[in-house]
């Protein structure tokens, strides 16, 4: 550490001493910062949590917003109780025009390019927010990540129903907390407020690459997906008899589910369902009406399927064959991106 004590502080120090902070914190986190870039030694996990905290405690990472009205605030209800059913732990990326939303340790690609775990990536638009406000790190890294149980903003976010605002800032009580603050309507025409502090862990630098959102090359096929309650009642009669299912679908807007046991064999076929502009290209053997497939495991696309609240005006299936299945849900302020890997 006395290597990386010597470099200095740093453009991300002199930020630090601008704003009148307490650099002999922020020196410790530049420190961490410049031995971890150098590759002379790894830092303890303990570690990280201790530099991103006295971070909080300097107050450099600041972060407020406020949601009013009742489209808005029902939707971040939805969103809030989607992440809680696709993930147990997530990281919550702060950034100046949104917020994003990502299991924890969602690695997303394996370093041979093949993908390993079923993940989701969600997106709400500064746009479903009456008031945001943030600082991250600097302002070259301007971001927060947050670690927190998933089922604990699911339970701040519920309490909202029917309230007139919800707050949202990063706070440090003893430890780092994601205050939600919930302010309900009275018929006695007095303020009531309920106020959430969910723990979080701040994550420094280090664990940012884990956090990032995936990249992928052109899926082999893009199609609309069906009506949500028939593509979601034929998948769960699949999963009552077998353990994956076929997924299939061409640039001619035709797309089949399929599954087959020694017993009995399931097809459902779907026509005209229409493909989006970007997929006009031709396929990579250049037939339009050729089936690009995938089997995907079946309990993980029934989950998506029954846990997303969002009422989306766009609904794709993008798949890369045999590969990767991808569900990607729109709406004016908010996209949700699920993945699936082939088995």
């Amino acid at each position: 550490m006395e290597g990386a004590l010597d470099t200095g502080l740093g453009k991300t120090g002199f930020q630090f001493m601008r704003r009148g902070e307490n650099t002999e914190e922020c020196q410790q986190w530049n420190a961490y910062s410049s031995y971890n870039r150098s590759g002379n030694g790894s830092i303890l996990r303990e570690g990280w949590r201790a530099e991103a905290r006295s971070c909080l405690r300097c107050g450099v990472m600041k972060f407020r917003a406020k949601i009013t009205g009742k489209g808005c605030l029902e939707l971040f209800i939805h969103v809030s109780c989607t992440v809680a059913r696709l993930a147990k732990v997530c990281v919550l990326r702060v950034r100046p025009d949104s917020l994003c939303f990502s299991p924890a340790g969602f690695h997303g690609l394996r370093e041979a390019g093949l993908w390993c775990e079923a993940g989701l990536w969600c997106e709400v638009r500064r746009g479903a927010f009456q008031q945001f406000r943030m600082e991250g790190v600097s302002e070259d890294l301007d971001e927060i990540h947050l670690e927190l149980t998933a089922e604990h903003l699911s339970r701040a976010a519920r309490s909202a129903a029917g309230a007139c605002s919800l707050k949202l800032q990063l706070t440090h009580r003893r430890r780092p907390c994601l205050t939600v603050a919930v302010e309900l309507a009275s018929s006695l025409g007095r303020a009531r407020s309920v106020v959430h502090e969910l723990p979080v862990q701040v994550l420094p630098r280090g664990a940012w690459r884990a956090c990032l959102p995936p990249s992928l090359r052109a899926a082999d096929a893009s199609i609309y997906l069906p009506r949500w309650r028939t593509l979601r009642s034929i998948v769960e009669r699949m999963a009552n008899v077998g353990d994956h299912v076929l997924v299939e679908a061409n640039l001619r807007g035709r797309m089949t589910l399929s599954m087959e046991t020694e017993v009995v064999s399931i097809k459902s076929y779907f026509k005209n369902l229409g493909n989006p502009p970007e997929s006009a290209g031709a396929p990579p053997n250049g037939d339009l009406e050729s089936m690009v497939q995938v089997r995907v495991d079946n309990r993980k696309l029934l989950q998506f399927l029954e846990g997303q609240q969002i009422n989306p005006t766009v609904a794709l299936c993008n798949i890369w064959d045999n590969s990767l299945l991808q569900l990607v849900l729109v709406q004016e302020d908010v996209s949700l991106q699920y993945f699936i890997p082939a088995l």
